[in-house]
């Protein structure tokens, strides 16, 4: 891989990582207190009106980002900035028309959408209207920035949002709640949080895209032969041919999950025999629980981002073996991160889930336990999608992803349904679900993309070195909470001390051994911030 282009990946997924890590840092002291806030029930209320949200959120701009960096990183790198020109005064006004058409929808049609979730939830929905509008805008220029290797733009966006989110959708929660407002009124106030970050982030954006063409030297533009830009429409098709395939696959998800949290609600009621309290509890659970799953693939997304303009470059370029080394890579340190994460949550599913929601119902734990193997084939689904993307075959998602779709959906209707499984249906149908659409994707990047990664090279350390490591957590665990109980009994307390030494002890048991077995490389090393002078400290080669 050439050094520059090198540098210039690991940058930005080390950019893209600290940011996520701040913003979940910064999104659980939201939602923890904010869950507790609500309850069950009205942690219910939140989880429904946020996946319609989602929904059309992802509609609105999942593909506008991978479209812009693939096609500008191209374009860039083959000496046409006349042309990445082209393609961001022309994405600007198109998403920004879109944008406002799904927001006027959500907002308008928000009673629809209450009934059709089963839930009075429409203060929420239209709460979370202009949120759509500001993300498509935000979204062009996220692609911009990505599409030069520039991070920051996106970094700068999740910050802004999840401090907002804190700043004012928890305390205009605890605002209503001490007004005495029935919970969904109470939900929507938390969600406000969302469209006023967007709002603010939009601003800074726009700000700082002046500082990016300024370091590509795009006002003093030269007239080369080969730098002539395509016409509007043209140019607006070709985002469109790359970006519609990546949202009807991503969207596919979005559809999943709201009709996920529907059919939930209905079969623990019209299957299970639950009252409606009872299911809205039992949904709560499931919401809060799904919430800790969902934390390692989100510190996925920046590395899956970073991977995309770098491959979709390398290949523009006929540099095979530098996008070769650019997907083991991302491979191998998914691996590194999503498997002992896995682990970790499924093993000691029981201290994280009654540490961090205390009050909640006995089944969180369970639920928990097979998020937590559910969560690595999430990771593996991100990754994998990312890799078919940035060879061009962003078609295939949108079969991977209804195959395990459908799988999961009769899971749900058959499981959830069942008295005896009930609210356990759920969590078997996502990690079937993910289970089999990364398989799909892997079978695919084996069959399709040249200068395939070596599975084996990114999977089989990994593997063993988690495996040790579970092994110490577990019994960690165990023999302190043996010997804590006596002195402080079973309470959150003495949960938490067993905890955070089982995981400490895990840290170091894991960090040992991935240096020891020289699973992890300097190479790899550069991809976490500060990560060479890590690398130097603890001699890795």
């Amino acid at each position: 891989m050439s050094e520059t282009k090198k540098q210039s990946y690991l940058k930005g997924a080390a950019i893209l990582a600290s940011t996520v890590i701040i913003a979940k840092i910064i999104g659980a002291v939201f939602k923890i207190p904010l869950y507790n806030l609500l309850g069950d029930s009205g942690t219910t209320n939140f989880a429904l009106t946020y996946s319609i949200y989602a929904l059309l959120l992802t509609i609105s701009t999942s593909g506008i980002p991978v479209a812009l960096s693939r096609q500008i990183s191209a374009a860039a790198s083959t000496g046409r900035p006349r042309q990445v020109k082209r393609y961001f005064s022309v994405a600007l006004p198109a998403f920004a028309f879109i944008g406002a058409v799904f927001a006027m929808l959500m907002f308008v049609f928000a009673e629809q959408l209450a009934v059709l979730m089963g839930d009075d939830i429409s203060a929420g929905i239209r709460m979370l209207s202009p949120a759509v509008f500001f993300v498509c805008v935000v979204s062009v220029y996220e692609g911009y920035g990505q599409g030069h290797g520039n991070m920051l733009p996106t970094a700068l966006k999740q910050i802004i949002e999840v401090t907002s989110k804190l700043l004012f959708g928890l305390a205009i929660a605890w605002w209503l709640l001490r007004q005495g407002r029935d919970m969904p009124i109470v939900a929507a106030g938390a969600i406000s949080g969302v469209s006023i970050g967007l709002g603010i982030a939009l601003v800074v954006l726009i700000v700082y895209k002046r500082k990016i063409d300024k370091a590509q030297h795009y006002r003093h533009l030269t007239s080369a032969a080969h730098d002539i830009p395509a016409g509007r429409f043209r140019t607006l098709l070709s985002i469109f041919k790359v970006s519609i395939p990546i949202t009807i696959g991503a969207s596919f998800m979005n559809i999943l999950t709201l009709v996920d949290y529907r059919l939930v609600l209905y079969r623990l009621q019209s299957g299970a025999g639950f009252s409606d309290e009872i299911a809205k509890v039992l949904t709560g659970v499931y919401s809060k629980a799904q919430t800790i799953m969902i934390i390692p693939s989100s510190l996925i997304v920046p590395l899956s981002v970073s991977i995309i303009p770098a491959i979709s470059a390398a290949i523009a370029n006929r540099r095979h073996r530098e996008a070769k080394e650019v997907m083991e890579s991302s491979l191998k340190l998914t691996n590194l991160f999503a498997m002992p994460a896995a682990a970790g949550i499924s093993i000691l599913s029981f201290p994280i889930f009654n540490v961090l929601f205390p009050d909640s119902h006995v089944s969180g734990p369970t639920l928990l336990t097979i998020f937590g193997a559910a969560s690595f084939f999430i990771c593996m689904q991100i990754i994998s999608t990312g890799i078919l993307q940035a060879n061009g075959f962003e078609r295939i998602p949108m079969f991977t992803f209804p195959v395990g779709g459908i799988i999961q959906i009769v899971l749900d209707w058959f499981l959830v349904g069942n008295p005896d499984i009930g609210i356990i249906g759920s969590p078997i149908g996502t990690l079937t679900c993910y289970f089999v659409i990364s398989a799909l994707n892997f079978i695919f990047i084996a069959m399709k993309v040249d200068n395939k990664p070596n599975f084996a090279r990114v999977f089989v350390k990994p593997a063993l070195c988690t495996a040790v490591m579970g092994v110490a957590a577990w019994s960690v665990y165990e023999l302190l909470l043996r010997a804590v109980s006596g002195v402080l009994g079973g309470g959150r307390l003495g949960l938490l001390i067993c905890l955070v030494c089982a995981i400490a002890v895990a840290v170091i048991v894991y960090g040992v051994l991935v240096i020891a077995t020289k699973t992890v490389t300097r190479e790899d090393m550069k991809l976490v911030p500060k990560g060479e002078k890590i690398a130097n400290f603890l001699k890795i080669k």
